[in-house]
């Protein structure tokens, strides 16, 4: 589970003084349900989730994440999280296989529990074709896949995708957005952080809008549908922004 509260991230900018990335958001992501956070781009989701993956200390509030506090314990909350980013960058020299080793490696693991794990991951993203070949080689979609792969390989109970599809071909996005929801199916928590709207009605079973780094309005599909009577969703976030705007 994850919980946070409050949570604020403030940068120091010399021209523009104090920015708040973050601005007070709090939410809660259950067991075997997907948290969709939705916004545009710089409305504050990486921050909050870097955040709560320990990558960034918030400047005020808390957050726990499989019962460990992210500001002083750390350590127990990288045990628990698989953090995904669409930049997490690969080693190039390595193959795959290497790449996930390596990291289950990171995490603890035995050689066993490594190759066991890592035959399920390769099957589960059809991975086998590029295994054993270098990353510097890799489409977008193969590096993509690497990178889950790696991030799952000490199977964590919580989950972090952030823009996981952001520049991936239909097919390749298509395989990842069922990756995510299998995710959920084996009861792990998820929270999903996207501007793409049909990602959002396809995963998220509590969808939160974030923007101007505030969280703006929450709930599931058809509560925020019938609160503002519309049932196309870019129409909805639409006037979600356009009345926080107005404030």
């Amino acid at each position: 589970m994850i919980e946070a509260h409050n949570l604020t991230k403030t940068f120091k900018d010399k021209k523009r003084g104090q920015i708040h990335a973050v601005d007070g958001v709090s939410f809660r992501a259950e067991p075997g349900r997907i948290y969709g956070l939705l916004g545009a781009n710089g409305a504050g989701k990486t921050t909050t989730l870097r955040m709560l993956a320990t990558l960034l200390q918030p400047t005020t509030g808390t957050a726990t994440v499989a019962g460990f506090d992210v500001a002083t314990q750390a350590q127990q909350v990288r045990a628990h999280v698989g953090f995904l980013a669409a930049s997490t960058a690969l080693y190039g020299r390595l193959t795959a296989r290497e790449m996930i080793t390596y990291f289950g490696k990171l995490n603890g693991l035995g050689n066993a529990e490594i190759k066991a794990r890592l035959a399920r991951l390769a099957t589960e993203l059809d991975m086998h074709e590029f295994l054993d070949r270098r990353c510097d080689k890799f489409s977008t979609g193969m590096k993509q896949k690497t990178s889950i792969a790696r991030t799952l390989i000490h199977d964590p109970a919580v989950m972090i995708f952030d823009e996981p599809t952001l520049g991936l071909d239909v097919m390749t996005a298509r395989s990842i957005v069922r990756f995510v929801r299998e995710c959920r199916n084996q009861g792990k928590t998820v929270i999903y952080s996207t501007h793409v709207m049909s990602e959002v009605e396809k995963l998220c079973d509590t969808i939160g809008v974030i923007h101007g780094g505030k969280l703006c309005a929450e709930g599931t599909l058809a509560e925020l549908r019938a609160k503002h009577g519309e049932q196309d969703l870019e129409e909805v976030f639409v006037k979600i922004i356009g009345a926080e705007d107005q404030k």
